[in-house]
């Protein structure tokens, strides 16, 4: 049981990442629209900038997380103003290769400008403690209570301020949005501003627990989009369940079955959940006419 109890905290904790970035899928598919399939790159982006405040020019390491994630979110503007302003009228399709085309480029683009050497980032806190036979771990702690913590600020936004009505207008008919005043370009930017530092929040807190690469965002966005899957696509509740779900099922498999397939198991749940509930456990079906 303790060592149940021990795989059960490190799965959710590294579950809390894939929510987490799943969450910065979801916001931009509720408020804009948009598949982000450069989401995972927000993660690796955000981890390599600490890298260079906390290592490279050895800025303290509470300094260089508000520094990250606020560099991250200014990113997250150009991103909006260079991949989705100019196709926004294209419809979804242009506009999904796009994000494809630079997640290429900013993979391609720190490779070439940092190597391809792993990166180290030491842990936010240093030391844990025991519950009973369970360790503990401090840094998959606050992974865990920073994520619930986002988790109920977006769930606020969203549902109970008008700034999250704007948001949900602007993505359900833009034209008519800007009819009733809504600033519509004001909302797309706050959008891709709010998803990639979120993304960059995920890249700052799994650094410590994995090594900085320029693979990481692929493994992690990868990961994020199938809990988005599962929990059901556009679902706020889903991303946070599939999420934790997908992080409790691949330490688990890894543990009791086998290591190096680790990410099978994970998305062994995808296709058991896909043929049980197509749409999702969030998710509601939608009818078509023949």
């Amino acid at each position: 049981m303790a060592l149940f109890l021990q795989l059960l905290f490190t799965g959710l904790g590294i579950g809390s990442i894939y929510a987490l970035v799943s969450l910065g899928f979801v916001l931009l598919i509720r408020a804009a629209s948009v598949v982000n399939f450069a989401q995972g790159e927000f993660s690796m982006l955000g981890a390599y900038i600490m890298v260079i405040f906390a290592n490279d020019l050895g800025v303290p390491y509470f300094i260089a997380i508000p520094i990250a994630v606020i560099l991250m979110a200014a990113f997250g503007i150009l991103f909006a103003g260079v991949v989705y302003w100019p196709l926004r009228h294209r419809g979804q399709l242009p506009v999904i290769i796009s994000t494809i085309g630079a997640s290429i480029f900013l993979a391609n683009f720190v490779l070439a400008t940092y190597g391809p050497s792993p990166q180290v980032l030491p842990p936010i806190f240093d030391n844990g403690f025991d519950i009973g036979e369970v360790y503990i771990d401090s840094q998959y702690l606050a992974i865990i209570v920073i994520t619930a913590l986002l988790v109920l600020l977006q769930y606020l936004v969203f549902e109970k301020t008008l700034l999250g009505k704007k948001l949900q207008a602007t993505s359900q008919d833009k034209e008519m949005a800007s009819l009733l005043g809504i600033p519509v370009a004001l909302m797309v930017l706050f959008t891709f501003a709010y998803s990639a530092a979120l993304g960059g929040i995920a890249g700052v807190l799994v650094a410590p627990v994995l090594f900085v690469s320029v693979q990481m965002g692929a493994v992690v966005a990868l990961k994020a989009f199938a809990a988005n899957i599962i929990g059901g696509f556009g679902s706020i509740p889903g991303a946070i369940i599939g999420g934790l779900a997908l992080g409790v099922a691949e330490t688990m498999g890894a543990s009791y079955i086998s290591v190096p397939y680790k990410d099978a198991f994970a998305f062994a749940l995808l296709l058991l959940v896909l043929l049980v509930r197509p749409q999702g456990i969030f998710g509601e079906r939608i009818a078509e006419k023949a």
